[in-house]
């Protein structure tokens, strides 16, 4: 019968100053409300799984995960502002506390990678702590990667249309002509309709279930090299049978040419390579309203978003997306009932404290009239 031992550790202990690894061969689980914190390297030469309890990395040193096999951890934090050099796979059941610091992966190696597992979720990624590297997904049907570079987070969010039993990702600031890991993808194999694609950044998404994506852009991104204005931004990906980049469509757009989102039609992940940015030869049209300012705090001024072109036409749609594209709120014949609270199914943590306050985007459908809108919201707490 296979001993099993109960180690608790607190955050700020160490596991002995000379020791430079935890080797486990098959004697550690972390039970219910228990705390192992890792402070130095560890070897994972058996099984590690059924831990109930919270796995984290601390301190100021990088540490390694490696071994023979990939830990299966419910809770996972970490703070060490070096990072966690991932060598063999980490899986997380339930939820990731981002703090600081960034979980590594190789980019030469997509058999090694962070994963959530079915109900696995987590909170407080950034530019500061993310997945350096290949970010996975098992049995989850929609979800943002919290994937980016060692400097900026630069998530993807996946929405498929049914469960995907895999699906992994990765961003890549990077030439796709010249990538570092794989070969490249010659931006000037495109169709006509396409005036240029970006060589600055892309994403390797991979997955069998058939999905619409949302990126997004910021400064570093350079878009106006691409584009003179909004309304000529596409998405790209590399066709694996074609050999040559197509469009995956835009289903909704948001921003402007500095910080922006955009969101793709329905594609199948896995027939493509990477993904990035492109300008239309000939851009599309897109209507803008005012922007707007909500605080919702009770004195009935601005205490929900009320556009009156709406009222113009009763059959019609209202969707309102983060910085990154994250749809945070939805809403079919909509009559002025936004007030600061996501009423969708996705990453919003705290949904009842309402959401953070900030700059919001938002797309409308007016089916009447046949004609769609976009613009900017502000969210104010004060």
């Amino acid at each position: 019968m296979k001993k099993i031992v109960s180690i608790v550790f607190l955050a700020g202990m160490l596991f002995g100053q000379a020791q430079t690894a935890l080797y486990n061969s098959g004697n550690i689980r972390i039970h219910e409300e228990g705390q192992l914190g890792f402070h130095t390297n560890l070897i994972n030469n058996a099984s590690f799984d059924e831990n109930l309890g919270l796995a984290g990395f601390y301190g100021s040193s990088l540490i390694s995960v490696t071994g023979a096999f990939a830990p299966v951890f419910f809770d996972t934090e970490i703070a060490n502002d070096t990072g966690v050099q991932l060598n063999t796979s980490i899986n997380v059941a339930n939820n990731t506390n981002f703090v600081v610091g960034d979980f590594i992966t190789p980019r030469n190696s997509v058999d090694i990678y962070y994963n959530f597992l079915r109900e696995a979720f987590y909170v407080g990624s950034g530019d500061g702590s993310k997945v350096d590297g290949y970010a996975t997904i098992t049995d989850q049907e929609s979800f943002t990667f919290p994937v980016g570079d060692s400097q900026q987070l630069r998530p993807l969010i996946l929405n498929s249309a049914s469960q995907n039993s895999f699906a992994r990702c990765a961003y890549f600031f990077e030439d796709p002509n010249n990538p570092s890991t794989f070969p490249g993808f010659d931006t000037a194999l495109k169709p006509r309709s396409i005036n240029a694609i970006s060589n600055r950044e892309f994403w390797r998404l991979e997955g069998s279930v058939s999905s619409s994506i949302t990126i997004s852009w910021n400064s570093r991104s350079d878009i106006t090299a691409l584009a003179a204005e909004i309304n000529e931004v596409t998405i790209m990906g590399w066709n694996k049978q074609a050999g040559r980049w197509l469009s995956l469509g835009n289903a909704a757009i948001g921003g402007d040419l500095t910080d922006g989102f955009i969101s793709s039609e329905t594609f199948v992940p896995d027939d493509f390579e990477v993904i990035t940015f492109g300008s239309l030869a000939e851009p599309e049209d897109i209507l803008t309203l005012d922007n707007y300012f909500i605080s919702p705090n009770g004195d009935g001024i601005n205490d929900v978003l009320v556009i009156e072109e709406m009222e113009l036409s009763p059959n019609n749609s209202l969707r309102i997306f983060n910085r990154d594209g994250l749809k945070v709120f939805e809403m079919i014949n909509y009559t002025n009932e936004f007030g600061g609270i996501s009423n969708v199914d996705n990453l919003v943590i705290n949904r009842e404290q309402g959401l953070p306050e900030g700059v919001y985007f938002y797309v409308i459908s007016l089916d009447d009239l046949g004609l769609n809108y976009q613009g900017f919201l502000y969210l104010d707490r004060d």
